[in-house]
Parts: C-alpha cells; sequence; structure tokens
C-alpha cells in the first residue's frame, strides 16, 4: 500500500496564480483535486502549498480517496519542435520583425506565442 511518504516523493505540478485583484497569489495543484491555497509572496505561497499538499494527502489516505499521480511527462515524448505552414506573406512579415527585433525568427515565434498563451491563461 502507498503511504503518505510515497506520495510527498512525487513530483506534483503547481500551478501559481497571481491574484491581480486583490494582489498575493493563488497555488493549486491539477492533479489533487481542491487541493488551493493562498499567501501574499512567492515564498509564502511555496511554505503553504506543500502544507496543503501534505494535509489533502493525509485526508485522502484516510478516508480512502483515490490519489491521482502525477502524469509522467517523460513518457509523452514531446519533442519541443513542429511543423507550420504559413503564407509567404506572414512568412516575410515574420522574417522582417524579427530581423528588425535582432533576434531569430524561431524565437520571435516563440515569444509571440508565449505572449498569446500567457494573455489567455492570466485572461
Amino acid at each position: 500500500m502507498k503511504d503518505l511518504d510515497y506520495y510527498l516523493s512525487l513530483p506534483y505540478k503547481l500551478e501559481i496564480i497571481p491574484d491581480t485583484e486583490e494582489g498575493g497569489y493563488a497555488g493549486r495543484y491539477p492533479d489533487l483535486p481542491g487541493c488551493i491555497t493562498c499567501a501574499d509572496t512567492i515564498d509564502k505561497l511555496a511554505i503553504n502549498a506543500e502544507d496543503a499538499k501534505k494535509a489533502w494527502l493525509e485526508a485522502a489516505i484516510e478516508d480512502g480517496i483515490t490519489i491521482n499521480e502525477p502524469e509522467d511527462k517523460t513518457s509523452l515524448n514531446y519533442s519541443g519542435q513542429f511543423k507550420l505552414r504559413i503564407p509567404k506573406s506572414l512568412h516575410k512579415e515574420l522574417a522582417e520583425q524579427s530581423k528588425f527585433e535582432g533576434i531569430s525568427m524561431n524565437q520571435y515565434c516563440l515569444y509571440l506565442l508565449s505572449q498569446n498563451h500567457t494573455s489567455h491563461i492570466m485572461g
């Protein structure tokens, strides 16, 4: 049987969400439904998150609740690369803008994708 120490040793992903209205941060473990905490600073959030995870796991073990284990990211085999076909006009615009910025087109596209992704998460 898996015990508390086993689950505490697993690399659960902690999502940190800034609270733009009241300040501070919220944190949650997506693999542990309802395991949420908050704090005024990132450092305090890290401490609170570990405490919340331990308490959540203790309660789940005591109540016989199924505990999800973190997804094994290495088994997903993401290369970090993908091929994208775009119109020649867009290719030209991206190439020119990346040159203006003084970075590779790859870096510029990564920047644009990251900006858009972040705005959707924070939105």
